[in-house]
């Protein structure tokens, strides 16, 4: 019997121009490259330009992902952008966006998973596309966490990052099996007692300032491998995969040592984990969709391939999806 895919017709990205090295941070609060690079593997990040706003990062992206689809942006009836960091309270920063790129139809709207934003907005758009009257969605992840970092706190400033990625989905009818292009599933997660371990401490409703990050290191390192295997176990029991048939591991790029380490304990090869974060720092929703985007552009990932998505986000939040390019 046949079912309804959310198939992946292209990606883009876009990363701010300037790049912000750890050498260069070294000369404004206490660290050095060795720390940085030691702890997270972090060696450089991109940081918006003034007046540079997350939707701009996001229509870059979007427009690099609806030109690598081939298809136009008046086609498009959903967007949803995934970001902690909007240009404004409201409106949501997805409608700035469908206006930038000249769509006034359909709906657009912005969604706050932190870091686990991208896999969250794949996994809404997928049930839209499947259920609803929608056949081609905008799913975007975009961010300028540079604005919400204390720049004195060098336990938080050097991870983080800004950027956008994006990818076109298209409903189409497929057979019903593993072979299937598409979406294959999505598993979501939240946990709100680990809320104070990362978070940021200001917003219109408690503050009525944007505050900063504050992040507990070492209790979001240990929970994250073990709740990010959760979900992928999840993923692998719903299709009856395993780790030796993923092609390729696309995770949230937040530190080598937890990408390595989930891998390790996944039982998931080194040479198949896609890794930017080493060029990009923590980009939080962004940072699946550049990293599958730069997989795709040096073609590493090719069609047929099985990709394996997963992130863990502040509140707790985290996900997995399994889809197959």
């Amino acid at each position: 019997m046949s079912v309804i895919r959310s198939v992946i017709l292209g990606c883009g990205s876009y990363l701010p121009a300037r790049i912000l090295s750890n050498d260069e941070l070294a000369k404004t609060v206490d660290t050095t490259d060795e720390w940085i690079v030691q702890r997270t593997g972090i060696h450089e990040r991109h940081i918006a330009a003034e007046g540079e706003l997350t939707s701009d990062l996001a229509t870059h992206a979007a427009k690099a992902a609806l030109a690598h689809a081939h298809v136009e942006a008046d086609s498009i009836d959903l967007i949803i952008l995934a970001t902690a960091t909007p240009d404004q309270t409201f409106p949501a920063s997805a409608v700035t966006v469908q206006n930038n790129l000249g769509i006034s139809t359909g709906v657009a709207f912005d969604l706050q998973a932190v870091c686990s934003g991208f896999v969250y907005a794949l996994a809404v758009a997928d049930s839209m596309l499947r259920t609803g009257p929608h056949k081609r969605a905008l799913v975007i992840g975009a961010e300028t966490f540079s604005r919400i970092l204390d720049w004195s706190d060098r336990t938080t400033c050097v991870l983080f990052g800004d950027g956008a990625g994006a990818v076109v989905l298209e409903a189409q009818e497929q057979p019903g099996t593993n072979t299937d292009r598409g979406l294959l599933t999505t598993h979501l997660r939240s946990d709100g007692k680990h809320r104070a371990k990362l978070y940021v401490d200001g917003g219109p409703s408690s503050t009525q300032t944007v505050g900063h990050l504050r992040m507990e290191g070492r209790e979001v390192f240990k929970h994250a491998v073990a709740m990010i295997t959760d979900v992928i176990e999840d993923a692998f029991a719903a299709t009856g995969t395993s780790a030796a048939d993923i092609d390729w591991f696309v995770p949230h790029q937040a530190n080598k040592r937890i990408i390595d380490g989930s891998a390790h304990k996944l039982g998931i090869s080194p040479e198949k984990v896609v890794m930017t974060v080493d060029r990009h720092g923590n980009t939080s929703a962004a940072s699946i969709p550049l990293a599958l985007a730069d997989a795709v552009a040096d073609r590493r990932i090719k069609r047929g391939n099985l990709i394996l998505l997963e992130a863990m986000g502040g509140g707790f939040t985290w996900g997995s999806a399994l889809l197959r390019w």
